[in-house]
């Protein structure tokens, strides 16, 4: 078996292949493994998450099948989860405790205080329904419909896919800061703003966290995010799997309708029954299969995925810790947490206008971590990294390109930090951009779009990556698709490798002829 692609997807499944007994090969055209979760030394001593940059959302199943702890994964739960500064100098943080959250929810609203408690349940019963969703097949969406029968799941299935994150906070809170606090989660790395139909869903998508028996909840991993990756990989080399870096795979070969192999960029054929492809379905159709291989129809839906750029990271050697107004000294609360600043909807939504237009936005959602304040080994002594994702970086600039705009974006970036942390640009030794294109350029995602395809309700579930596809099966006879293009989509999760193992266990034997769709 050959699975294209080491990224944290693809050495999931590897494991579960290489476990299994069969003869699995890792193909990663990098010349590290790790695909979007990697951590680079970009500057001397300053070990940086170029993309992914936080931790929570690989699931604990995986973990323990694994047995990475024994492979070096390592989590940090960091409390205060989020910190939000305003423009007034006041900041509002969210602990893990919810009582303690509470507390601070009642500075701004007693009202939304009462709810927030409330608030957090109603996710945890949403996550009781969809958690279970996601190291499975997708079943055909009105079959999973189904499940929602009584009063109260049918609200749950409007709010989750036909409304907006903005309706669904309206509902639940009337303070402005409390909604800008809650509403991040909703737009992450989707180009949509928190009034675009479907955003529930996406919030729901970005709340399955689960670290250190906490729910809804986020943390570090110890050394970045290569520390995942590394393990997996550590793993799949114990479990009998070969892995070969600097090797880009140009196309499939195919026979009779049937995937046999690959064929490197230097010429070299390599033989096998089945082949898993980590690459989006764009990439893994368009250009790794062979022209005319494909039924017109499935050519068509691929066409139409949706994956479009809808961010940058910003990521930075720093000499010491900024210092928020809202918060003075350093390291604080704000240092240990998710510092988000997206004072309010209407900031997001003009953000999201400047996109739409082939602008990068002029006042950014910038989502700032320090890892170095928890885990001193990303940094030399006495200094710190930053990592920041930030919104609206559409795809394409209107009137001139990313590498031409570069330094301007960073400018703005900075900036905008300036305005809450003011001596941010003292303590900048060192900094780097990585636009879409460079995402689209550097890890084959289509668009730079991190997900592998847009996570709004039209494209998840039994739709994803095209409907009638769902179960990890293309039409090709042996190929398979175990990344993010396929359910449950983006984030460093690992369930679509984990799910597209099992069916590729299952055809093992007795693969033959191309496969027919789905009823999903």
């Amino acid at each position: 078996m050959i699975v294209v692609g080491g990224g944290h997807n693809g050495l999931v499944a590897a494991n579960y292949l290489g476990r299994a007994g069969a003869r699995v090969l890792v193909l990663e055209r990098r010349r590290v493994v790790g695909g979007a979760a990697i951590t680079e030394e970009t500057w001397p001593g300053f070990k940086i998450n170029t993309f992914a940059y936080v931790a929570g959302l690989l699931r604990q199943e995986i973990v323990d099948d694994l047995q990475l702890p024994l492979y070096g994964y390592r989590t940090i739960l960091y409390d205060p989860q989020y910190w939000m500064p305003f423009p007034n100098g006041r900041a509002l943080k969210l602990w893990v405790d919810t009582d303690r959250a509470a507390a601070e929810v009642a500075k701004f609203s007693v009202k939304d205080a009462r709810a927030y408690p409330k608030y957090v349940e109603y996710w945890d019963h949403v996550l009781e329904l969809l958690e279970p969703l996601m190291l499975a097949p997708p079943a055909p969406l009105a079959e999973m419909f189904q499940l929602f029968s009584t009063p109260e799941t049918e609200t749950l299935v409007r709010d989750l896919f036909l409304r907006s994150a903005k309706d669904l906070l309206d509902e639940w809170f009337e303070s402005d800061e409390v909604k800008a606090v809650l509403v991040p989660n909703a737009v992450i790395g989707t180009m949509c703003g928190p009034s675009t139909p479907g955003t529930a869903y996406v919030l729901a998508h970005h709340n399955v966290g689960n670290l250190d028996g906490h729910k809804q909840v986020w943390g570090f991993s110890v050394g970045g995010m290569g520390g995942i990756t590394q393990a997996l990989a550590r793993a799949a080399v114990a479990n009998g799997v070969q892995i070969r870096t600097g090797v880009a795979v140009k196309n499939f070969l195919v026979q009779r309708g049937r995937v046999t192999g690959v064929e490197t960029s230097t010429g070299e054929t390599i033989s096998a029954k089945i082949v898993a492809s980590n690459a989006d379905a764009r990439t893994t159709f368009l250009k790794l299969t062979p022209p005319g291989s494909l039924p017109a129809e499935f050519e068509k839906g691929v066409r139409q995925i949706r994956s479009r750029g809808a961010a940058l990271k910003f990521n930075a050697a720093l000499s010491a810790l900024p210092e928020f107004t809202a918060e003075p000294g350093a390291p604080s609360d704000a240092h240990r947490s998710t510092v988000d600043i997206a004072p309010s909807l209407e900031y997001l939504e003009e953000g999201y206008q400047d996109a739409v237009e082939g602008r990068f936005s002029s006042k950014p959602f910038i989502e700032m971590l320090f890892q170095s304040a928890l885990d001193p080994s990303v940094a030399p002594p006495g200094k710190h990294t930053l990592t920041c994702f930030v919104q609206y970086a559409p795809t394409e600039l209107r009137g001139t390109d990313w590498d031409a705009f570069k330094a301007t974006a960073a400018e703005r970036v900075l900036d905008t930090i300036a305005e809450y942390a003011p001596n941010i640009r003292r303590v900048v030794e060192h900094w780097q951009v990585v636009t879409p294109k460079d995402i689209e350029a550097i890890l084959g995602m289509t668009g730079g779009n991190i997900f592998q395809g847009d996570i709004t309700p039209d494209q998840i579930l039994s739709f994803r990556p095209v409907p009638g596809w769902a179960q990890y099966r293309t039409p090709l006879g042996g190929l398979y698709l175990c990344g993010s293009a396929a359910h449950p989509g983006g984030g460093v999760t690992g369930a679509a490798g984990h799910n597209a193992a099992q069916i590729m266990l299952e055809d093992w034997h007795g693969v033959s002829g191309p496969r027919t769709p789905t009823s999903s």
